[in-house]
């Protein structure tokens, strides 16, 4: 059956196309899935992005974006599809092993799977049985 699904025809595409610069895709997601009206770096992040850009060695990378999950902004306390806003990058990071670029936008943590209540917050360690507990 495996066999059978690869061998379907497929539809799939890039919301961009696979030549444009970081900055290009990076702005084509803000405005087209995020409904932002444009993008913004900090000084780190235009000097990384320049630099990415300027690496031949870097062409085939994807762009995989970091954000809340909490909106489709920056920010998690904007929610649904708000209009009239900019899409704060602060930082772009390379995983080289997955060939992946990946700005960074607004102040999320970059702990995978984290909560808003994540549940070490409840384990502790009782000192006089030396025992862990609120692990389940």
């Amino acid at each position: 059956m495996v066999v059978d699904a690869c061998e379907e025809k497929r539809s799939f595409k890039f919301l961009y196309d696979e030549t444009l610069p970081l900055r290009g895709r990076i702005e084509k997601i803000a405005k087209e899935v995020y409904g932002a009206d444009g993008v913004s770096y900090s000084p780190l992040a235009l000097e990384k992005a320049r630099r990415f850009e300027a690496d031949p060695g870097l062409g085939d990378y994807c762009t995989c974006m970091v954000k809340t999950h909490l909106s489709l902004t920056h920010d998690p306390a904007f929610k649904g599809r708000p209009a009239g806003w900019t899409l704060p990058i602060r930082d772009i990071l390379i995983y080289g092993g997955a060939k992946f670029l990946v700005p960074v936008a607004g102040e999320i943590k970059l702990m995978p799977g984290t909560a808003s209540d994540p549940a070490y917050r409840r384990i502790d360690v009782d000192c006089e049985t030396g025992r862990v507990k609120g692990l389940f």
